[in-house]
């Protein structure tokens, strides 16, 4: 996906993506572990969805078997 296709993704999407709640995302941000939301008006918060994908693949890449 290039930069150009590259959605702004809201929580409840982002969750589906990953699989994790609220609490889990928000603190994976705050410990760096998660990309980090952007703010692009009012109270909206926003993902990457390419981010957001490619940590997952990060994730499972990482698993041990």
């Amino acid at each position: 996906m290039s930069d150009e296709d590259d959605r702004l993704i809201d929580l409840p999407r982002v969750k589906e993506i990953v699989g994790l709640g609220k609490t889990m995302v928000y603190r994976l941000v705050r410990e760096g572990r998660f990309p980090k939301p952007c703010k692009p008006g009012g109270a909206a918060t926003r993902w990457s969805e390419t981010e957001v994908r490619a940590w997952k693949a990060c994730v499972l890449a990482d698993r041990s078997d």
